[in-house]
């Protein structure tokens, strides 16, 4: 017998030790992050955790015990590195271990369909061969180190417009041949022991109770043996969930099942079998974790690890990517640099959502400049905003709770906050009150620096209004309408204007009242005030572009816009930026740009500038990454996963019939089917702004010497392709080598060429190196609905290699003389 039928042994026996009521209990959280024990029978508590930036453990969104922040999804993908992701993975392992987890709820696989989705920033690309390779490596990392992964969202889960009612139709060919591969290949090829299920239907049905998601192809098909769990508060039923094969429902405490599946087991609507092979799978995840035999107290702590800070800015910097150089980058010692913009002290390095967490530190890109060059080399100028709500108010607040939802009886509780933001998820006011049920009275004082008009804006998943000295300025309590913030559980802001003096303090009051829940079960709000810039503001920018000899201006965006549960209302940059690059470029031509996004933006003043580098969210480590970019010290190794259009409406999901996006009457179709991304682009001619695999490097490379050797091509389909790379430059630097598959002719649509083989090669000046890539007859294949079967038809396909989608370099060719047939 081997150690794995051993253990499969063992829990079986496990399992049918147990009472229907204990198998039932594992079969949904105690609370937000774990599982309850079986104290009888010595099963310990599976704890999870979120990520997949860090490992926030079991605080809310804000505040909590520090982790460290690494680069988001996007910024990831950029590095085209498979071996960086296994890095990253085995260093979140023992993130999460710091939290007392077991398993990570991580990666965001999903495809970057829109470039409007508000959560583009967790995924890693547009293409599914480079989201799948980057999963498994991300993967295999984390659960060398005994964490289970948690692959999410399983699936169709591309906007976060009504995510929680949306159905994603999808034809069935499109999901095997794009939106399927990354979770496939985790599965099959890295053995992932989770998956998430997503919020949304597909079709039609629930993720969470889509029984040909779940049974038929990952579990029927693909083998896995691991846990499925709904998204948190995304299962919405008791049998239907139970029997499409969704193990866990999460969080606790139960909802649909408890008690309401034991009646479901006893008037005969689940077997009990079926209840056990829930079971087993949970247990299967417990035992390779630890998690079944760990009785340990729950310990979080904040270890600021040293490897983690040096591994985060070597990420950091692998990811941007240098999208023009007009001989500016990188910076001579020696210059007056104008550091410019709403992003350069303010350090943005994460997305907003559940992916977010309380960092060790945050490193500006003023502070990584000064640090780099001291603050005598840099002057200064914010020139204008780029929020989308009001500044938030960072004042002490004295917070009285109500056991009610009224302000009324007596105060409960006592506590105080250092900023005007909450999130109460779970336990509120030390357990004195029911999380559905209170209210709270904040008070803080505000004192302005300037005289003018400041806006005050509320934002709350409850009824909340707004005083100064008295007066209600903002009130979003009466007439309160659910909107897109807070995960679709907020209102969108309500702003109100006042006039206030220089010097002289007001008084503000908040008061906030739960209310009834429409998916997801918490309470929060967001205070901002602020006096907006304005014409001013942009002048002194181009002053000190004029007065320096480079300029170098922090523009994009934050989490406040790439965020979990609210969709871009387009993808120009927020309020006066555009004026603001043009204004500094042309107080002095030797002008770049440093963009953060979660993913493409418009750039009508591309033109203008010297310099373009795309930085996305790099975490912690953010001003460093950028600084060692900007300087030389590091390569800008990033390559985009995404196209960037040139303009919003050239983006596959774009239309005019809301059906396509972002959804009418409950759906959302994926007409574009397989030609999402730059398959998009080839098909219909268009020439986006920057190409998907696109980046400069500070040095230059020649691919040469390409050899096809298609010996196994008519026996198995597989094909191995070798060629030269030679770094052509005066110093060290990486490029990416891309292999696309174009079929020559096909009896079904295809795309005119995918990328099917990659591979990231590093090299000193004047080295060169031999890199072979290999291909298989699934990168030859298309999926077959009919006969459900991937078939590989007779005919030549061209093998094109280059350094992005629209820049081939060298081209082979093979042909194969009868058709392949292989069950999926």
């Amino acid at each position: 017998m081997t150690k794995m039928d051993e253990t499969r042994k063992s829990i079986d026996e496990l399992v049918d030790s147990m009472t229907l009521e204990e198998q039932v209990s594992l079969l949904s959280g105690e609370d937000f992050w774990s599982l309850p024990a079986i104290e009888r029978l010595n099963v310990g508590k599976l704890r999870v955790t979120d990520g997949p930036n860090g490992a926030r453990g079991g605080g809310g969104l804000l505040g909590g015990v520090k982790s460290a922040c690494f680069p988001v999804g996007i910024a990831l993908g950029a590095t085209w590195n498979a071996e960086l992701l296994a890095e990253i993975g085995e260093a979140l392992a023992a993130e999460a271990k710091s939290k007392g987890a077991h398993m990570l709820l991580a990666p965001t696989v999903n495809i970057q369909r829109s470039v409007t989705n508000g959560r583009n920033f967790e995924c890693y690309s547009e293409d599914p061969v480079l989201t799948a390779e980057l999963a498994c490596a991300y993967v295999r990392g984390l659960q060398s180190r005994g964490i289970s992964a948690t692959v999410k969202h399983f699936a169709g889960n591309e906007s976060e417009i009504e995510r929680a009612t949306m159905s994603s139709v999808i034809d069935e060919r499109t999901l095997r041949e794009v939106y399927l591969v990354p979770f496939e290949r985790a599965v099959r090829k890295a053995g992932a022991m989770g998956v998430m299920t997503a919020y949304n239907r597909l079709n039609g049905t629930y993720a969470s109770e889509h029984s040909w998601l779940i049974s038929d192809v990952l579990r029927g098909e693909w083998g896995f043996e691991g846990l499925v769990m709904s998204d948190w508060f995304g299962s919405h039923s008791t049998a239907e969930t139970v029997n499409a094969g969704l193990d866990l429902e999460m969080p606790g405490p139960a909802r649909d099942r408890g008690a309401r599946l034991v009646a479901a087991v006893e008037a005969g609507e689940v077997s009990r079998e079926t209840v056990r092979a829930r079971v087993r799978a949970i247990l299967a995840v417990m035992e390779r974790t630890g998690a079944r035999r760990d009785r340990r107290a729950h310990q979080e702590s904040a270890n600021d690890r040293p490897e983690h800070r040096a591994l985060i800015r070597r990420a950091g910097a692998e990811g941007m990517v240098l999208l023009k150089n007009n001989d500016i980058l990188p910076l001579g010692s020696g210059r007056r640099i104008a550091v410019i913009g709403p992003n350069a002290r303010t350090a943005q390095i994460m997305g907003g959502g559940s992916s977010q967490l309380n960092p060790h530190y945050r490193v500006s890109p003023w502070e990584g400049l000064a640090f780099a060059l001291g603050e005598d080399a840099l002057s200064y100028a914010a020139g204008c905003g780029n929020s989308r709500f009001a500044p938030l108010l960072q004042s002490a607040l004295q917070v009285e709770y109500f056991a009610n939802r009224t302000l009324s009886g007596e105060v409960v509780h006592v506590e105080t906050m250092d900023a005007a933001e909450a999130f109460w998820l779970g336990e509120v006011a030390q357990g004195k009150v029911a999380d559905d049920n209170f209210s709270a009275r904040l008070q803080a004082e505000f004192l302005p620096e300037k005289a003018g008009i400041y806006r005050i804006g509320i934002i709350s998943a409850g009824l909340s209004r707004v005083y100064v000295d008295g007066a209600i300025v903002a009130d979003a309590w009466n007439g309160w309408a659910r909107g897109r913030t807070f995960f679709e559980e907020g209102c969108d802001e309500v702003v109100g204007e006042i006039a206030l003096e220089a010097g002289k303090p007001v008084e503000i009051i908040i008061e906030f009242a739960a209310k009834d829940h429409a998916v997801l079960r918490f309470a929060a709000f967001r205070l901002g005030i602020g006096l907006p810039l304005g014409n001013d503001a942009i002048a002194e920018a181009a002053d000190a572009a004029a007065r320096a000899d480079v300029a170098v201006v922090f523009v994009g965006r934050n989490g406040e816009w790439d965020t979990e549960g609210s969709d871009l209302p387009d993808i120009g940059l927020p309020g006066r930026q555009d004026e603001l690059v043009s204004a500094v470029a042309r107080a002095n031509k030797n002008t770049v740009v440093v963009l953060q996004t979660g993913g493409p933006v418009e750039m009508p003043w591309s033109g203008e500038v010297a310099g373009i580098i795309q930085a996305w969210y790099p975490g912690q480590e953010t001003g460093n990454a950028i600084a060692d970019v900007l300087l030389g010290k590091s390569e800008p190794g990033g390559r985009l996963p995404q196209t960037f259009p040139a303009r919003w409406s050239d983006n596959p999901a774009y239309s005019q019939d809301p059906r396509v996006y972002p959804g009418a009457g409950g759906e959302v179709e994926y007409r574009e089917g397989l030609f999402v991304g730059y398959r998009h682009y080839d098909r219909h001619g268009i020439v986006p702004l920057f190409p998907f695999g696109f980046g400069l490097s500070y040095t230059e490379f020649a691919l040469e010497n390409l050899l096809v050797d298609a010996a196994r091509f008519d026996v198995d389909g597989s094909v191995t392709v070798s060629l030269d790379v030679r770094n052509t430059g005066a110093r060290s630097g990486s490029t990416v080598v891309q292999l696309y598959v174009a079929p020559e002719g096909s009896s079904v649509a295809r795309p005119e060429k995918e990328l099917k083989a990659f591979a990231k090669v590093g090299l000193e000046a004047g080295e060169t190196r031999r890199l072979i890539l290999r291909l298989d007859a699934r990168d030859f294949a298309y999926f077959d609905v009919r006969n459900q079967t991937w078939v590989v038809t007779p005919g030549a396909y061209r093998l094109r290699v280059g350094t992005d989608s629209a820049t081939i370099v060298i081209e082979g060719r093979v042909e194969r003389a009868s058709r392949i047939e292989m069950k999926p």
